[in-house]
């Protein structure tokens, strides 16, 4: 999250309630959304360390929207909550860097559908190795019971609907 420019913070906001025993609303989100960035964030070294150094955020949520069966790139739009122009110069991005391709649809071809390539399906086994991992530095910081409640407690006040939604992108401005 950028709160320093030039040694300058810029985030007042958050830190002016910082060590203040019962926080105001507007933190939790940015904490949970300070938590996400962390996590997010220390993947992507790892990632970049284990030979992905070109794979962003939006390309990991772009490889999930694909999926094991392929997708077009409109429905991969659909998925991510963005047009079928921006998820369009994501998959080719993928394709540049060699974690998808297009073949034809067997089915249907008139219809391209973008699938994973080994290189792809790398990435998002790292993936998730990396999370456990992370999850694993948590529960050594924060002890176990404590990350399962707080995993819980998010499970009951996250509405099943959309506690795994992709779309990010939508309400976060574009991809």
């Amino acid at each position: 999250m950028v709160d320093h420019v030039a040694g300058e913070n810029v985030n007042q906001v958050v830190d002016s309630g910082k060590g203040v025993p019962d926080s105001p609303g507007y933190e939790l989100p940015l904490l949970l959304f300070g938590g996400f960035r962390t996590l997010i964030d220390r993947l992507h070294t790892r990632l970049a360390d284990g030979g992905h150094p070109d794979l962003r955020p939006a390309h990991g949520f772009a490889m999930q929207a694909i999926g094991v069966r392929g997708a077009t790139a409109s429905e991969i739009g659909r998925r991510l909550g963005v047009s079928k122009q921006a998820a369009g110069k994501t998959v080719d991005r993928l394709l540049a860097l060699g974690y998808a391709e297009r073949a034809d649809d067997p089915a249907d071809a008139r219809r391209k559908l973008v699938h994973l390539t080994p290189r792809g399906y790398d990435a998002l086994a790292r993936s998730a190795a990396g999370f456990d991992e992370l999850r694993a530095e948590w529960c050594a910081a924060l002890g176990t019971d404590r990350v399962r409640a707080l995993e819980a407690d998010l499970r009951n006040v996250v509405p099943e609907e959309t506690a795994f939604r992709l779309d990010a992108t939508s309400w976060l401005g574009g991809a």
